[in-house]
């Protein structure tokens, strides 16, 4: 049996990795490539829907079920599944494979199609697109029973039934596995010459199209790249809790929230991201578990607590640090002593052809 304190370590590290997949996905768009998305509740939401409404039906035709009345005889037909994910690990780890896959391409695909109508307007009219179809992705989602269950919302087949007792360690030890992944990957991404063309696009956009850069295929490129990475978020999530309801995906909570921690943790910086993801996400937990200790001495509700203190900590930052707990590491360029040399050398090339 796990200790409360052990529950409250794994409860905190299992909202953290999802987290922080969503805040490096909106650093690579925001931070790094100037990208004003407002709407990442539409990827998160695409990937967590994908989970709901894909594993369960297939595992169901798979296994001779009533695929077709999946929503209306759900709690039954998930636990017939479940039953057998509890003693078939491969067919688990399979079924977990293809509907992260997928959900990263529907991610992408929501992201394409999200961007589409204001891509080449300005930053301010794409950020209300993106704040729209956030909504309208709810919208289908709550109102269309046969995809998530509605307004009932729908259980998901559970992937680490294997793990018996230790299913919630297992998941939350992959969801880290995941995001320390996702890290390395936009690091590397971001130090690369694409990372340094998001952020001469963002700095300077003539400049780059002066160059011959494609600024709007660039972006759109990487607006996909960052919802299938927020579609991952999403999907984890989703297994995680073992069900999904379109509410849970708000745009408070998978949209403000992740931006909140981003500025927080500084933009264009993945170290401060990761620090200001695991701030907000630390104290939001401390404050929920030590709600009735805390109740006794607060004037209002605690629930309202963690929001007070976030917000004047947000305003904090902006006042007197607005690059962010870790600001953006500055671009390397040659030194003065290595330049001088170089000059020297191409001085000694000129006079020798001359």
């Amino acid at each position: 049996m796990l200790t409360a304190e052990q529950l409250f370590i794994i409860d905190l590290l299992a909202t953290l990795a999802p987290y922080t997949i969503v805040t490096l996905s909106l650093n690579l768009e925001y931070g790094y490539g100037g990208i004003p998305n407002f709407g990442k509740t539409i990827a998160v939401a695409g990937g967590a829907f994908l989970v709901g409404a894909l594993p369960g039906r297939l595992l169901a035709l798979m296994l001779g079920l009533n695929a077709s009345a999946y929503i209306s005889n759900n709690a039954k037909i998930v636990t017939q599944i479940n039953g057998v994910l509890q003693t078939n690990i491969l067919l688990s780890i399979a079924i977990l494979v293809l509907s992260l896959v997928l959900a990263m391409g529907v991610g992408a695909g929501l992201g394409y199609l999200a961007a589409c109508p204001a891509i080449r307007l300005r930053a301010e009219y794409l950020a209300m697109t993106f704040l729209a179809f956030g909504e309208v992705i709810l919208v289908i989602g709550y109102n269309y029973p046969e995809l998530v269950g509605g307004t009932i919302g729908v259980s998901v087949p559970d992937v680490f039934a294997w793990a018996g007792e230790m299913r919630f360690p297992a998941i939350t030890f992959f969801m880290l596995f995941m995001a320390v992944l996702v890290f390395l990957y936009v690091e590397r991404l971001t130090n690369s010459p694409l990372g340094r063309l998001l952020r001469a696009i963002r700095d300077n956009e003539e400049a780059a199209l002066a160059l011959g850069k494609d600024i709007t295929k660039i972006r759109m490129r990487t607006i996909m790249l960052a919802s299938a990475i927020a579609a991952l978020g999403g999907a984890l999530y989703a297994f995680y809790a073992g069900s999904v309801i379109a509410t849970a995906y708000h745009r408070v909570g998978w949209t403000f929230w992740p931006w909140v921690m981003v500025i927080l943790g500084g933009a264009a910086n993945n170290f401060g991201v990761i620090l200001g993801t695991f701030a907000f996400v630390a104290v939001r937990k401390l404050i929920i578990y030590n709600k009735a200790a805390l109740a006794p001495y607060i004037p209002f509700d605690v629930v309202w607590l963690d929001m007070l203190i976030l917000g004047l900590a947000l305003l904090i930052i902006l006042l007197y640090k607005p690059e962010g707990l870790i600001p953006e590491k500055p671009t390397r360029t040659l030194d003065a002593g290595r330049l001088q040399r170089l000059r020297e050398r191409l001085e000694k090339v000129g006079v020798e052809e001359a």
